[in-house]
């Protein structure tokens, strides 16, 4: 079975900068999708449950933090890695995301090895 990554942002060319970063985890059949707001992202999750989610916290419809905490609470949903990215730096930010269960927390603008190096070793690839 093949893993899929969830790759949530508003701003297009962010989701095209981590799609960018991680295409080169196709080669190891790593699925990348896209959503563009938090509704979208959360029905994606439900239907395909994938294995690792970068999400934006800004977004339309539904924050990345009202995402997190749904999938989190979710008892089929719980093994999903959820990596909330954000323009704030701020302790506040973070400490809701913690709360919200966020696996962990990325500030924008990221370093694309990181993201990349984050994603090999949720996936344990390699």
């Amino acid at each position: 079975m093949s893993k899929q990554i969830l790759i949530v942002d508003d701003e297009v060319h962010i989701r095209i900068l981590i799609e960018q970063t991680l295409e080169d985890l196709e080669d190891e059949g790593v699925e990348l999708l896209t959503a563009t707001n938090g509704e979208e992202a959360l029905a994606l999750i439900q239907q395909h449950q994938p294995d690792l989610v970068f999400l934006d916290v800004m977004m339309p419809k539904m924050s990345g933090f009202e995402v997190c905490q749904l999938v989190k609470n979710d008892t089929n949903l719980q093994t999903t890695y959820i990596i909330l990215l954000t323009a704030k730096g701020q302790e506040f930010d973070r400490q809701k995301g913690e709360n919200m269960g966020a696996d962990l927390y990325m500030t924008k603008p990221f370093d694309p090895d990181e993201l990349l190096a984050k994603a090999v070793k949720v996936l344990a690839l390699n």
